[in-house]
C-alpha cells in the first residue's frame, strides 16, 4: 500500500495454481506437474486505474533458479537484498496492459515456516512481513512508494483436501510490528487459528486470539469474519468473486486501531463446477 494510502498492489506467483481449473483437470488425468502450471497474479487498487491479470503459463515458457523465476514475458529475481518484480502481462477479458517493475526491500527477512493442518500437507510463513516497495509502471502510469508484506505458501496436495474455509488477516502496528490472524473453519471441527505477531527484531511471538466478529456478507455471498475484540467495519472491498474476497477492514487490536488486509476463501465455492467453468475466463492459459 502506497503511504499516502490512495493506491495498493496485489502480486501472487503461483508454481501450481491453486486456483487454476486447467490444473485441476490434469490432476484428474493423472498428468499434473506443477512445474506446467505457473501463473503471476497482478491486482493494481488505484481509482480509475484498477487493473487484474493472471496469464497461467505451461513449462516451456517458465523457468526458475534461485534468484530466478520467469513466468512467460514477466520475472522475479532476487538480488541479496532486494526483491524486483518486472511484469508484462495483459489483463482479460478486456485487453488492458499491465508493464512496469515493483521493487521489495524486506526490513527484516525471518525464516519462519509452520502448517496449517494437522497433517502437515499446508505449510504458511511470512518471508519478510514488513518491507518497502516501490512501483515504477508504465502501464497503467503509476509511480509510488510504500509498504509492503511478503509470504509464502506451499503444499503437498490439492487445496480443497486440506481445506474447508480460510479467514486471513494481516495488520502493520504502531511499533512496526505485523501482527496475521490465520483463522482456518470446517464443519465438524474446531476452528484452528493462528495468531501472531512478527516484531521489527525478527522475533515470532504468539498472542491471544480474539473473538470472532462477523462481517456482512459479500456480494456473492461469502460469509467471512475477522479476529477482534470489537466491531470490525469495511473500509474498502478490493475483491468479491463468487469464492473469493479481500477487503480492507478496520479493526481495533490492543487498544490500537489498525488497518487490517483481510481475505476470505471458500474452498466448495472454488472447487464447484460451475466456477471452474468461470474461471478461464479470467484466466487464459499458454501452454
Amino acid at each position: 500500500m502506497s503511504d499516502c494510502g490512495q493506491h495498493g498492489i496485489t502480486l501472487i506467483a503461483f508454481v501450481g495454481s491453486v486456483f487454476s481449473p486447467y490444473y485441476a483437470w490434469a490432476r484428474r488425468s493423472g498428468r499434473a506437474s506443477p512445474e506446467n502450471h505457473c501463473a503471476l497474479n497482478v491486482a493494481i487498487y488505484s481509482k480509475g486505474q484498477g487493473r487484474w491479470a493472471m496469464t497461467e503459463r505451461g513449462q516451456r515458457h517458465c523457468h526458475r533458479s534461485e534468484r530466478q523465476f520467469t513466468i512467460g514475458p514477466s520475472q522475479l529475481s532476487w538480488d541479496g537484498d532486494c526483491l524486483s518484480i518486472d511484469i508484462n502481462e495483459v489483463c482479460v477479458p478486456f485487453p488492458h496492459r499491465i508493464r512496469g517493475r515493483i521493487k521489495l526491500w524486506p526490513q527484516q527477512l525471518f525464516g519462519y515456516s509452520t502448517p496449517l493442518d494437522v497433517a502437515g500437507q499446508h505449510r504458511w510463513g511470512p518471508l519478510a512481513p514488513a518491507s518497502r516497495i516501490e512501483v515504477d509502471l508504465s502501464a497503467p502510469d503509476l509511480k509510488w512508494q510504500g509498504h509492503a508484506y511478503l509470504d509464502s505458501n506451499e503444499g503437498d496436495e490439492p487445496v480443497d483436501r486440506g481445506f474447508h474455509t480460510w479467514d486471513w488477516s494481516r495488520a502493520r502496528t504502531r511499533d512496526g510490528s505485523t501482527v496475521v490472524f490465520y483463522d482456518m473453519q470446517a464443519p465438524g471441527t474446531e476452528d484452528r487459528v493462528l495468531s501472531l505477531r512478527f516484531t521489527p527484531k525478527g522475533t515470532v511471538e504468539p498472542i491471544a486470539t480474539p473473538p470472532a466478529q462477523r462481517l456482512s456478507k459479500t456480494a456473492w455471498r461469502i460469509a467471512r469474519r475477522m479476529r477482534s475484540a470489537h466491531p470490525v467495519r469495511v473500509h474498502e472491498q478490493l475483491e468479491d468473486t463468487p469464492f473469493y474476497q479481500r477487503a480492507l477492514l478496520q479493526f481495533d487490536y490492543a487498544g490500537e486501531p489498525l488497518l487490517a488486509f483481510h481475505e476470505t476463501l471458500s474452498v466448495p465455492r472454488l472447487v464447484s463446477p460451475v466456477v471452474q467453468a468461470m474461471l478461464p475466463w479470467r484466466m487464459p492459459r499458454r501452454a
